[in-house]
């Protein structure tokens, strides 16, 4: 008998799936980082980079071939800061000549962890309901 508590959240989760929603998730800071979000203006790139990935997430977890969209998608948005704060970490030094981001303030790490795990749960509740929708 397996005692751990994860195995099952492990096995919940579309692994591939939440690979591929990290990886539309990255669009956003990939615009910061080229300096499209500034050429097209900021703040409402970013916002409207924001809702668009929001809708995608939420349409791929309610329509997409995801077991499970709720531990799916708050894989993706643990992974998706995850990915950006190293991200940041590596790339901030080599464009700007200076660490910026959560890892300059590590205080800022677990904020950021934490609020894009709540951006992939509100995500992954929204796509739960309409699955129920639809049925």
């Amino acid at each position: 008998m397996n005692t751990d508590p994860f195995l099952s959240v492990r096995r919940r989760v579309d692994w591939p799936m939440a690979c591929l929603l990290t990886a539309i998730a990255l669009v956003r800071p990939l615009f910061s980082i080229a300096g499209w979000s500034e050429a097209l203006g900021k703040p409402a790139t970013p916002l409207l980079l924001t809702a668009a990935i929001t809708l995608l997430w939420i349409l791929i977890g309610a329509f997409g071939r995801i077991r499970e969209p709720l531990p799916t998608l708050i894989c993706a948005g643990a992974a998706y800061a995850v990915v950006a704060i190293v991200a940041s970490g590596i790339l901030s030094p080599i464009l700007t000549g200076e660490l910026q981001g959560p890892l300059a303030t590590p205080i800022a790490v677990f904020p950021v962890i934490a609020v894009n795990v709540l951006w992939g749960a509100f995500c992954g509740v929204c796509a739960q309901a309409l699955r129920r929708l639809r049925r």
